[in-house]
């Protein structure tokens, strides 16, 4: 039996207030792996610590992530932070990085 996987789409906030755009199916081990806490992590945001997950946004498949992820890569700055400003699932970051 095929096990499928929930894959996320996140935007970090780094420390040099940047962003960073990438997928992933675990946004916990992911950030943390960003933070230097785990091995792995993007060579962008090593430079840039501590960095935050301030969006995102589950996906129904590897392909729609990243298609999903390529979108908002190519979004501005200012489109960017409205995509981040109308995100009602703080929740959702809530229950994963502070284990509530």
């Amino acid at each position: 039996m095929k096990t499928t996987q929930d894959w996320h789409v996140y935007i970090l906030r780094c420390a040099d207030e940047t962003f960073y755009t990438g997928i992933t199916t675990d946004p916990a081990r992911r950030l943390h792996e960003h933070n230097g806490e785990r091995r792995g992590g993007a060579r962008y945001t090593r430079t840039r610590r501590p960095v935050e997950m301030i969006w995102c946004e589950m996906a129904e498949d590897r392909a729609a992530a990243s298609r999903r992820e390529w979108e908002i890569k190519h979004l501005t700055r200012v489109q960017k932070k409205s995509l981040i400003s109308r995100y009602k699932g703080r929740e959702l970051i809530s229950l994963y990085f502070h284990g509530k």
